[in-house]
């Protein structure tokens, strides 16, 4: 059987963290989740602890880091941790249920059974779904993207996405300690640079739903790195050799 390891970066999520666990927990198909949490003061690590101990155990693991350290570092850190544990199938997914746990089913059904080494879900892809986001936002995510698919040439319609399925290779294959993205930046960079090593995209339709509950960790900062930071990545891709996918 297929190992499954849903990563969960978390800050001030004790609102969403026991109900996000336990709705990934239910799923018909067995995942093992990670938390990777920035030293929460809202005492959301305790809460996981508890839950590996009485509810998940050998289940649900955390990692517990010692302030806020970006997104990217985050999904750094899970994504060693997933491959020194051998998981076969590694997941990004959001504490907020802006990301519905169901669709980890077809992000994995994409990897494992129609030929995709990297599934997006994707909010783009069909066009336009997102709930309860104000338009202005609506309107700058979608236009960032339209805008890093046309500087990097890409045919990816959701290059911001955050919810996302790897197969293992795709992780050992790419460099992750050449990734220096933090924010929006980094889940460009790793897509980009999952495409230059030659691996599989598939987008697979979802609905982006805004947070209920918790404070969103959004900012312009991170809009503004990303728009930056697209120029960068194009003009370091043109002198950098990119490891290959295995034939």
């Amino acid at each position: 059987m297929d190992n499954k390891l849903v990563i969960i970066p978390t800050y001030n999520e004790k609102e969403n963290i026991e109900a996000i666990i336990t709705a990934v927990m239910n799923l018909p198909l067995e995942y093992h989740v990670l938390i990777i949490d920035d030293g929460s003061p809202d005492g959301t690590a305790a809460i996981v602890k508890d839950m590996m101990a009485n509810k998940y155990p050998g289940k649900l693991h955390i990692v517990e880091r010692a302030g806020k350290l970006g997104l990217g570092t985050a999904y750094i850190t899970g994504f060693k941790w997933a491959i020194e544990h051998k998981y076969d199938y590694i997941f990004e997914m959001d504490a907020d249920f802006s990301h519905n746990p169901e669709d980890l089913l077809k992000l994995y059904d994409a990897c494992a059974n129609k030929g995709a080494d990297v599934a997006i879900g994707s909010r783009y892809v069909s066009g336009v779904n997102v709930v309860n986001w104000p338009m202005g936002r609506v309107l700058m995510s979608y236009f960032a993207s339209k805008y890093v698919r046309f500087v990097l040439g890409v045919n990816i319609h959701d290059t911001t996405a955050g919810f996302k399925c790897y197969r293992r290779e795709v992780l050992e294959t790419i460099e992750l300690d050449k990734i220096r993205f933090k924010g929006y930046a980094f889940q460009i960079e790793m897509k980009y640079t999952a495409y230059k090593c030659g691996f599989q995209i598939q987008e697979v339709p979802i609905i982006f739903v805004n947070r209920v509950l918790g404070t969103s960790k959004m900012s312009g900062g991170i809009f503004s790195e990303a728009l930056l930071g697209v120029i960068k990545l194009k003009l370091s891709s043109l002198t950098r050799k990119y490891p290959q996918k295995n034939a």
